[in-house]
């Protein structure tokens, strides 16, 4: 390749897929362009490792990295292993302070915690097709009772908005957290985030920082696009989104990843 290789984050959801969970061959044309290429091509979702797998295989993106549970997870995609990849980092915290701050605010809220590679421990079940894997409801208190890398607060009902709302009027302290698309709330370890994931992959990489590129369109975005060297934002992302990022691409509908990965070429 004559162009510098790059680290290139993407998120999936609304922007390397559509929210109908449909990757158009345009996208799939140019993340394939960019990977043959040279750069490396960096998967950094809020999806857990079961629900990135999918992504990747159609990607076929098989070795180098990718980051789940919005920074909690991070691999090392190795097709000689056993799952195909290895985690090389699994931030955990306590979910109890958290849970117990939201338990009773939101009328239909159903509660996941994570369970890594395995599925989803749920207060109750989720609607049909949000969570991937082995999915097995309990009873409150085991929900508190071990440390995990993500909690998901779920509405049914509600609106992002709602859980904006939400978030600022019962002050979550000690965690970090993003309001989704929908009435989707993630809550991971304080200090995680998917930029600091791609901190740690970026030096294993040994990519300087000035070459460094992130593409992605909802809150949990907000510190990817902040550390990036370059970092748009579609054209389906929030003002607040917008805000942060570097430039704006097209919406996700209109394939607005391609032009960003073909200006790598």
């Amino acid at each position: 390749m004559t162009a510098t290789p790059h680290l290139v984050a993407l998120d999936v959801d609304g922007t390397t897929i559509n929210h109908a969970g449909d990757m158009s061959p345009a996208v799939h044309a140019a993340v394939r362009a960019a990977v043959d290429a040279g750069h490396h091509v960096t998967i950094a979702t809020g999806r857990a490792i079961l629900a990135t797998l999918p992504i990747l295989a159609k990607l076929g993106i098989s070795t180098g990295y990718a980051v789940c549970s919005n920074g909690a997870v991070t691999l090392r995609l190795d097709p000689q292993a056993p799952e195909g990849y290895e985690v090389i980092e699994a931030v955990t915290f306590d979910p109890r302070p958290a849970l117990e701050l939201l338990r009773g605010e939101w009328p239909d809220a159903v509660v996941a915690v994570e369970e890594l590679g395995v599925g989803f421990k749920v207060s109750a079940p989720f609607p049909e097709g949000e969570l991937e894997g082995q999915i097995t409801v309990v009873p409150w208190e085991e929900l508190l009772s071990e440390p995990v890398t993500r909690v998901t607060f779920r509405s049914p009902g509600g609106t992002s908005e709602d859980f904006t709302e939400l978030t600022e009027r019962i002050g979550l302290h000690g965690v970090n957290y993003a309001v989704g698309f929908t009435a989707w709330l993630d809550i991971n370890p304080e200090g995680v985030s998917k930029g600091s994931a791609l901190e740690i992959v970026r030096r294993r990489l040994g990519i300087e920082p000035v070459h460094t590129v992130a593409v992605g369109d909802q809150r949990n975005d907000l510190e990817m696009l902040h550390w990036a060297a370059r970092g748009v934002a579609m054209g389906n992302a929030p003002d607040e989104v917008k805000a942060v990022a570097d430039e704006t691409t097209l919406d996700v509908d209109d394939d607005g990843l391609v032009p960003v990965l073909q200006s790598l070429l």
